[in-house]
């Protein structure tokens, strides 16, 4: 039998491997693209390369799950966030993203059927030093929400993930663990730790299930209970 596919951007490392394995083991054929490691290599802030390895990635047939994983923070203050910075942000997390589920798009509406995961982040929500970064992660969430809209109709399926704080490296870059600010973070969390790659797999996992129809246009956010008193009810 044919296992389903499951394409994953940026799941070389961090939560993007994370979900990897998690796929694995629950019997999809994993497809990666990120610019290191064993899967498709590309420079995924190229639009060219992007959907070269689309093709090649679309070659061995139709992918009906998608997890829009890849990014860049780009910490800095309101008024040193650079346009460079802002483009670079835009490109890898919301332009990849759109590329990706256009990409994949037509193979899942051929066999009705279909699952997307776009990881933004509880960013979105408002955090310091994160501009570019919560601005493209917000727009994830209205795309999210637009293709939950658009698709629906064709048995598709369009989540986010909120995570945070994870403990990853991309983390670590951002909040350095000797700086206050990134102990503030770890002494809010309700449930008084940091999150792990896998526990955002495991909600990767139930949105990518088929048996998780009725469930679209929803941002679920693992955040060891950060959000709570700040997402909207």
């Amino acid at each position: 039998m044919t296992k389903e596919r499951v394409l994953i951007t940026g799941g070389a490392a961090g939560i993007g491997a994370a979900c990897a394995e998690r796929c694995r083991d629950d019997g999809y054929e994993v497809v990666i693209i990120d610019r290191i490691g064993d899967g498709l290599i590309a420079d995924l802030t190229d639009p060219v390369a992007t959907a070269h390895a689309l093709d090649e990635a679309l070659r061995n047939g139709p992918i009906t799950r998608l997890i829009n994983n890849v990014g860049v923070v780009c910490p800095a203050s309101a008024n040193e966030q650079t346009f460079a910075e802002l483009e670079l942000a835009w490109s890898l997390n919301v332009r990849c993203a759109m590329q990706c589920m256009q990409a994949v798009l037509p193979g899942m509406m051929a066999a009705g059927f279909g699952r997307i995961v776009n990881m933004s982040s509880r960013a979105a929500l408002g955090k310091e030093l994160r501009s570019a970064y919560a601005a493209t992660k917000a727009a994830l969430i209205g795309m999210t929400r637009v293709w939950a809209l658009e698709l629906g109709r064709h048995g598709i399926t369009a989540n986010a993930i909120g995570p945070g704080p994870i403990r990853t490296d991309l983390f670590d870059r951002a909040n350095p663990p000797e700086s206050p600010r990134t102990q503030a973070i770890i002494d809010n969390v309700p449930v008084k730790r940091m999150g792990t790659p896998y526990d955002v797999a495991h909600a990767a996992a139930y949105l990518l299930d088929q048996r998780s129809g009725f469930v679209t246009g929803q941002v679920l956010y693992v955040c060891g209970g950060m959000t709570v008193g700040v997402a909207g009810v």
